[in-house]
């Protein structure tokens, strides 16, 4: 017996040790973590379960056969975050780089399904270089097989990718389905053709780097919703995003305790928006105040920062939060914050958290480049993201709506259910100035001035949509919290009947 469990434990040491030490001693020196001492960081300490440690793949092409390793170049299995049960699988770029054949996509797809029997997150660490070529087909079909589960997860259980190498070719179109990407600087990138085959197909020259990492996706693309410095504070920091998130669909989001009392006041607030309302201000500042003990995980945060994503708590609850932020473009929406926020809209909408929206929105980008874009269509994402929500939906005008962007911003005309506004709020069609110059247009400078103050005295308030019942109340900024905090508690068992249908029809 003792010989048997020797020999149990010798090849457990054999599969732990990946593609040897050489090759991790190679790994470490290029500033990543192995695959295992991922999951070490990630999971609670000693909660993690491996399944398929001895699979090994069953390629006899090109030699194949003469190297195998146990594994096959994926870790794969389950564990708790601070309790709670997640399923993960972490690439090992120490084996055959982490390439995709036939059973390393089996083991994924093995732990794709147990998270969704189980109703569970599951969480993808992503460092390889694509199909194994030997296979061919065979790879191929695996990732199709993965793809499909993702799309099948969507909307049901969370899913995160964590882009900690290389991803490249078939590797990048699963994390491209999930709901949140977020990479490391500097040893990470995505990209479907590389700087070598870019070079042969259209003579430009680029790197990596250039081509698809961090500083590209988190900035320029938006595919990424963050980066960080290191492996350690990735898998840190998804931890605490983990925290966030509700287990699947139908959980309810999670309740943490929290010493930070819902009917907490802030004096400061009263003074946050400027007596110039030319002037800008960090909408980031209000949604530190009104969050439990200031925490914020942001998403998207270095992609059109002209308006705000991220998740906070109120009252111990997990709330998403989007904001214009008139720091940047003075909070106006173009097709980027559009596209950001209603892709977030959405996901809180799917697992049922409520969002609260902060207002201060002067309208969208004009121009060619916006409209050639299809601005009209990125608009149209958003408003049709917060049409079709469900959940609770409260939003606080700050200062501007105008225009349209008004009605996309969580109003009461598509869906809001409390909507409040400061005293400072201006609720109007445009600005006075532009709108006075096209009603009295030909009036002398003196005219336009005048009539300028007499629209700013009845429309630049909030008191004309109050009075219409499209706010419910002009709220002190004080009391901001405090009247967030009860609305989310009334809201709490909203239920709205949608009309039966196969699926919507989004403007993509």
């Amino acid at each position: 017996m003792k010989d048997i469990l020797d020999k149990l434990e010798q090849r457990r040491e054999e599969a732990r040790l990946g593609g040897g030490k050489a090759r991790i001693e190679a790994q470490h020196k290029r500033g990543k973590l192995t695959a295992r001492e991922r999951i070490e960081l990630l999971l609670d300490k000693g909660s993690f379960e491996e399944f398929d440690m001895f699979v090994e793949h069953r390629s006899i092409d090109f030699g194949m056969e003469k190297t195998k390793v146990p594994g096959d170049g994926v870790v794969t299995g389950w564990g708790t975050v601070n309790g709670r049960t997640v399923y993960l699988f972490s690439k090992d770029f120490t084996v055959f780089g982490g390439s995709l054949s036939e059973t390393h996509a089996q083991k994924i797809i093995k732990v794709q399904d147990m998270a969704m029997r189980a109703r569970a997150p599951i969480i993808g660490l992503f460092d390889a270089g694509g199909a194994r070529i030997q296979e061919g087909v065979a790879a191929l079909g695996g990732y199709g097989e993965v793809f499909k589960r993702n799309v099948i997860a969507s909307g049901v259980i969370p899913q995160i990718s964590v882009i900690m190498g290389p991803c490249a070719g078939g590797d990048v179109y699963s994390p491209a389905m999930t709901d949140f990407i977020f990479m490391v600087r500097d040893t990470s990138y995505m990209f479907v053709t590389g700087p070598d085959v870019v070079k042969t197909v259209t003579n430009e020259v680029v790197t990596a780097e250039e081509l698809g990492g961090a500083s590209v996706h988190t900035t320029k693309s938006g595919v990424a919703d963050g980066a960080f410095e290191n492996d350690v504070e990735c898998l840190l920091q998804m931890r605490r995003l983990i925290d966030f998130l509700p287990e699947n669909n139908e959980s309810g989001v999670p309740q943490w305790p929290s010493e930070d009392k819902g009917d907490r006041e802030d004096a400061s607030l009263d003074t946050l928006i400027p007596d110039n309302p030319n002037k800008p201000y960090d909408i980031k500042e209000l949604i530190h105040k009104v969050a439990d003990e200031g925490d914020f995980f942001e998403i998207g945060a270095a992609h059109a920062k002209n308006i705000v994503t991220g998740f906070g708590r109120i009252s111990g609850r997990t709330t998403g939060f989007v904001a214009n932020q008139p720091l940047v473009l003075a909070g106006v929406l173009d097709s980027a914050a559009s596209r950001k926020a209603a892709r977030f809209v959405r996901f809180c909408d799917a697992f049922n958290i409520p969002i609260v929206t902060f207002v201060d929105v002067p309208g969208f980008l004009p121009g060619t480049d916006q409209e050639y874009g299809g601005l009209i269509k990125h608009g149209a994402k958003l408003l049709f993201a917060y049409s079709q929500c469900t959940v609770p939906l409260v939003t606080v005008i700050t200062r501007k709506a105008f225009g349209g962007a008004y009605d996309v911003m969580a109003s009461k005309h598509v869906g809001g259910d409390l909507n409040y506004a400061w005293p400072t709020a201006q609720i109007a069609v445009m600005g006075a100035k532009g709108a006075v110059e096209i009603i009295f247009r030909g009036g002398t400078p003196e005219e336009i001035a005048a009539r300028t103050k007499e629209y700013e005295d009845r429309f630049l308030s909030p008191f004309v949509a109050a009075e219409r019942g499209y706010i419910d109340d002009v709220i002190m900024p004080h009391s901001t919290r405090r009247r967030l905090a009860r609305a989310l508690a009334m809201l709490r068992h909203k239920h709205v009947e949608m009309p039966s249908r196969k699926h919507d029809n989004l403007p993509v």
